[in-house]
């Protein structure tokens, strides 16, 4: 017989299982209808020279930008987690700072770069946005290497690059297979940054799925590529997952202070300068670009932001839509995102292990997917304001899950224990012990799906409406508009966006620094 505790446990994972099923396994569920539709979907998809070369596209851009990245990447890598010099946190949180934009504003500061319209163009923004991929997971290991294994290799007389071919490297394969296989995934179903910079000449299967369901409005079509896409992510992960069983090492780590040298010679002065130099030009070139081309020609663009005139894009309505949209999607995905963490954190049963699962599905779910998905099958919900939010809390949970989960873990059982003990049923333990506990990382994982909201652009596109355009949607359209002023607009309204979304993200990172870490 169940307790009381196990009781309100499935009471609380009622929500969230309603939620996921209703608003992700119900759309992916008619998107598979759709594409197998008496086979029209997936023959027209099959027969398709323009499809077939999306999909050759998609392939080979998003294996040229994970080498790309790698290689980019490892350099600066390398100098922060070997080496101790001053501003070495501020470099790593800098590196950081692109991979938190909205992919809108990545595309359009590498379109004010003079990249628009190039393969080139496409590549480069997915290196600056990939990067801190990279950076966070090899250098999270790379970091607690013991640097007496490479110091042994060069006594025996090794190489520095011998010595990291064949003692280093084969430690960190693991990491860099984890990093390559997002940074593939990212890239593989990269929408925004293909769009803008793209434009249509060079379109991924996100940008094929927006033109056949958009522009040709075949939706069969739409959904078969959406389908494919969706074997593709599943293809990589598993391969992925495979490789990290076989290649998996054990090995001795050390804390992170003890792995740091200092930077002792010129020779490695020089080094460390010149990569951590050049990374950082490279990572704020495309940013100031969008900065200077927000003034090109004077204040007109924004000045336009204030007073659209003729135009039938209002700047300001879409600045405000996107603020409510984010509010609400906020509140959702608190709410949802709290009741799967207290679920998930409670044991480590089929029920954890499974919601934990079911919960994450969306995040790695394209975007364009979702919206594809809400178009064809949530079609009373079109003319709702809800209808963008309940989109947005779809891959903004999995944020508040991953911030809230482990503080729920490290709670000492005695303290709940304590209180059942003294009558207190489980909602009252709750809101006595772990919500007080729980509400900064609660307040963390919040501000990441306000930051999600305000940049996502994927389903946005999707089910947006005149009523409900928001900052991302506008700054397409204007782009798309004639004119250097609305040009200049939309650079503007970009930077706002950026400037948003970092003030966002710096206050999430103030608040996860100050969090205690056990009770």
């Amino acid at each position: 017989m169940w307790n009381s505790a196990t009781q309100f446990r499935w009471r609380l994972a009622v929500g969230p299982l309603v939620f996921v099923a209703a608003l992700f396994l119900y759309p992916l569920a008619r998107l598979l209808v759709l594409a197998f539709d008496d086979g029209g979907g997936f023959a027209e998809v099959l027969s398709n020279p323009r499809i077939r070369s999306s999909l050759w596209f998609t392939l080979w851009q998003a294996t040229a930008s994970t080498i790309l990245t790698v290689m980019a990447a490892l350099p600066l890598t390398w100098v922060i987690s070997r080496f101790r010099f001053r501003g070495r946190d501020l470099v790593r949180a800098l590196v950081t700072v692109p991979f938190v934009l909205p992919t809108v504003v990545v595309g359009v500061a590498f379109a004010a770069s003079g990249m628009s319209g190039s393969v080139g163009g496409i590549l480069a923004a997915h290196v600056f946005y990939n990067l801190a991929v990279v950076v966070r997971t090899v250098g999270g290991v790379w970091s607690r290497l013991d640097p007496a294994l490479d110091q042994a290799a060069r006594t025996l007389g090794a190489s520095p690059i011998r010595a990291f071919r064949t003692t280093t490297l084969p430690l960190l394969a693991p990491a860099v297979a984890a990093a390559s296989a997002i940074v593939f995934l990212f890239s593989f179903t990269s929408f925004g940054v293909v769009l803008i910079v793209g434009g249509l000449r060079h379109r991924t299967l996100e940008v094929e799925i927006y033109q056949q369901a958009i522009t040709f409005l075949d939706l069969p079509a739409a959904g078969a590529l959406a389908v494919l896409q969706l074997i593709g992510v599943v293809a990589v992960m598993t391969v992925y997952s495979r490789y990290q069983e076989r290649r998996a090492v054990r090995f001795r780590m050390v804390a992170e202070t003890d792995a740091l040298i200092p930077v002792r010679t010129g020779r490695e002065r020089v080094l460390v300068t010149t990569i951590v130099v050049a990374t950082l030009a490279a990572l704020l070139a495309p940013l100031w670009a969008l900065v200077r081309r927000s003034f090109e020609g004077g204040l007109g663009g924004w000045r336009f932001l204030g007073d659209p005139g003729r135009i039938a894009i209002d700047p300001m309505a879409a600045m405000s839509s996107s603020l409510r949209i984010a509010a609400a999607t906020t509140v959702i995905a608190v709410v949802v995102g709290g009741m799967a963490s207290v679920v998930i954190a409670a044991g480590s049963d089929r029920l954890s292990r499974g919601f934990d699962v079911l919960i994450m599905l969306p995040l790695g779910t394209s975007a364009v997917t979702i919206g594809l998905g809400f178009l064809v099958s949530l079609g009373s919900l079109r003319t709702s304001f809800w209808m963008i939010p309940l989109a947005h809390a779809l891959v903004a949970i999995p944020f508040v899950v991953r911030a809230s989960t482990p503080t729920l873990r490290s709670i000492r059982s005695e303290l709940r224990e304590a209180a059942a003990v003294l009558g207190a049923p489980p909602s009252r333990v709750w809101r006595e012990i772990d919500l007080p506990i729980v509400a900064r990382a609660m307040a963390v994982g919040a501000g990441f799906a306000a930051a999600v909201s305000l940049g996502e652009f994927g389903a946005t596109s999707f089910i947006a409406r005149p009523e409900t355009l928001t900052l991302p949607t506008m700054i397409f359209r204007l782009l798309g508009r004639p004119g250097a002023v609305t040009y200049s607009a939309a650079m503007a309204s970009a930077v706002i966006l950026m400037v948003t979304t970092a003030a966002l993200i710096l206050a999430v990172d103030r608040l996860r620094s100050n969090e205690v870490g056990s009770f």
